[in-house]
């Protein structure tokens, strides 16, 4: 994408948050507006945690996307990611013996785990995962990690690790990235039934032999077609329009309003 007022290319260039807030908010420039008719032909590509700033914050999600201005990142842990890989495992040793880990054993006897190892790998990558374009060449994709089956319709199976146990409410934050999960696998032609299930795991002490205990926690979730179908309009709209205002909770964008006060 291209500054309104410099013309320079901002796309592959590091810019720093402050100094192009500062800019924007500028008194003596002209509003930014965006080339609508640019912005309408240039692709997104879109997953459910990108898609999630938008409700986290408008504007860091607007500066995310048209301004290739993104949030400091943190270190990462890799516990999380390890226990992401085990789990995987753990569920395709019983998947390859065509039964359900006792985690799932209270599950309808005709649910099975997906058996396509193939599509599967493809579908858990993070740089691939379930895609779908739109008719303006928008990419939608998510990267699962597995797929339950009840007769032809595909059942999302997500892990979730965590430190402490789940609080009445801890299930909820997840509904939006399972109802992407759902359309993107119904826009790829499969018949998905109107239910995910969240997987909790969470440590619950240490044996006498050393060994870290987690209890479980299989969370079924009803699931919204029409709710990702409208994240996906309102992610589209809000990047056509002018910068919108920051969320009154953005710690990021507070942080700025805040530098703007000491001058």
């Amino acid at each position: 994408m291209r500054d309104a007022s410099s013309g320079q290319n901002l796309r592959g260039k590091k810019v720093r948050l402050a100094d192009t807030l500062y800019e924007l908010s500028l008194p003596t420039q002209k509003p930014y507006k965006p080339n609508l008719t640019i912005l309408d032909k240039m692709p997104y590509k879109f997953s459910p945690s990108s898609l999630s700033l938008l409700k986290d914050c408008p504007r860091c999600f607007w500066l995310h996307f048209n301004k290739n201005i993104k949030r400091p990142e943190g270190i990462f842990p890799s516990l999380p990611s390890g226990m992401d890989r085990i789990l995987k495992a753990h569920f395709d040793s019983y998947r390859d013996k065509n039964q359900l880990p006792p985690e799932l054993k209270e599950l309808d006897e005709n649910i099975r785990l997906f058996d396509n190892k193939e599509l599967l790998e493809e579908w858990r990558n993070n740089r691939k995962g379930v895609q779908w374009t739109d008719k303006e060449g928008n990419l939608f994709k998510g990267a699962v990690d597995n797929i339950l089956t009840k007769g032809k319709r595909l059942i999302v199976l997500d892990y979730k690790t965590r430190g402490f146990p789940l609080k009445e409410d801890t299930h909820e934050h997840y509904q939006d990235q399972l109802d992407i999960y759902n359309l993107l696998l119904r826009k790829n032609n499969y018949e998905t039934e109107d239910y995910s299930y969240l997987l909790f795991y969470h440590p619950n002490k240490v044996n006498e032999n050393g060994e870290v205990i987690f209890n479980k926690d299989l969370i079924k979730m009803k699931t919204s077609i029409k709710n990702a179908e409208k994240i996906f309009k309102e992610a589209l709209d809000t990047l056509k329009k002018e910068m919108p205002k920051a969320s009154e909770e953005c710690i990021y964008c507070n942080w700025f309003d805040e530098k703007q006060k000491l001058g």
